[in-house]
């Protein structure tokens, strides 16, 4: 087998710059340099400085873990550390979210890396998840595979075809925005899921607000809930797995499905 060439500092520059739509003359006038010092250093001709590189990286609004891969790449070390989240240095950080968890009840949150694998849930989103094909609760599950999989969430999503347009937008931004294969992997195993009978028919469920918000509507023992849901990141993390991970919380859209949460919840 041969080995993968190590990537080069400029043309990851380069491609990092071009995903954000910047011009050479854009970015070195963001990062004060002349536009001739920027180009050289694109094309291997001058070594920037490590505390250029991370500033370029911060310009650009790199992920922590790929400013990393620019240091690599120019020689250097790594300036963001990548702690395990049981790890003594993240424990704050794990028994914050743990807390959030609990106090979102009886409403349902889930926390996500940054390939939207499962890190942790609270009670409800457990609860909302029985039904759930046994294969897809695996270790590292991915939400999005549990949600729109014909044997995970897609057969009790009221507006499937609704939601599951709505979730493969946000992933193709999001890989338009960082690139990664392992997403770019997974938005092409989503969008290969056949549709389910009926999901796309006119005049079919859809959310009494599509342009403001879109609602998650979802059968479950106690009636149809209706929830919208809010993403939750760190603030200024310095960990790369703290800049990774998401916290989404569904909130009930009315209050029918307020008390219909508490009623799920009640459940032994």
């Amino acid at each position: 087998m041969r080995d993968t060439p190590a990537p080069q500092l400029g043309p990851l520059l380069r491609d990092w710059r071009q995903r954000r739509r910047l011009s050479q003359l854009d970015l070195a006038g963001d990062a004060r340099i002349s536009t001739r010092h920027l180009s050289f250093i694109e094309t291997g001709r001058s070594r920037p400085s490590r505390g250029l590189i991370l500033h370029l990286g911060e310009l650009l609004d790199l992920p922590l873990r790929e400013r990393n891969r620019l240091l690599l790449a120019a020689g250097f070390a790594p300036h963001f550390a990548e702690n395990a989240l049981a790890s003594a240095p993240l424990q704050p950080a794990l028994e914050a979210l743990r807390h959030l968890l609990q106090a979102q009840d009886p409403n349902p949150a889930v926390v996500v890396d940054r390939h939207w694998n499962l890190v942790l849930a609270n009670r409800m989103a457990e609860r909302l998840l029985a039904g759930v094909a046994a294969d897809l609760l695996q270790p590292n599950c991915n939400v999005l595979k549990l949600t729109l999989h014909p044997l995970g969430l897609a057969s009790a999503i009221i507006n499937l075809g609704e939601w599951r347009a709505h979730l493969l937008a946000r992933l193709r931004r999001q890989v338009a925005v960082d690139g990664n294969s392992e997403l770019s992997s997974l938005l092409q195993e989503l969008s290969g899921y056949a549709p389910l009978p009926d999901e796309d028919q006119p005049g079919g469920y859809r959310s009494p607000a599509p342009d403001v918000l879109v609602l998650l509507r979802l059968r479950s023992p106690a009636g149809e809930l209706r929830l919208f849901s809010t993403i939750t990141v760190f603030g200024t993390p310095i960990d790369i797995t703290l800049s990774e991970l998401a916290l989404e919380s569904f909130y009930p859209a009315d209050a029918d499905t307020a008390e219909r949460l508490r009623a799920l919840a009640a459940i032994d």
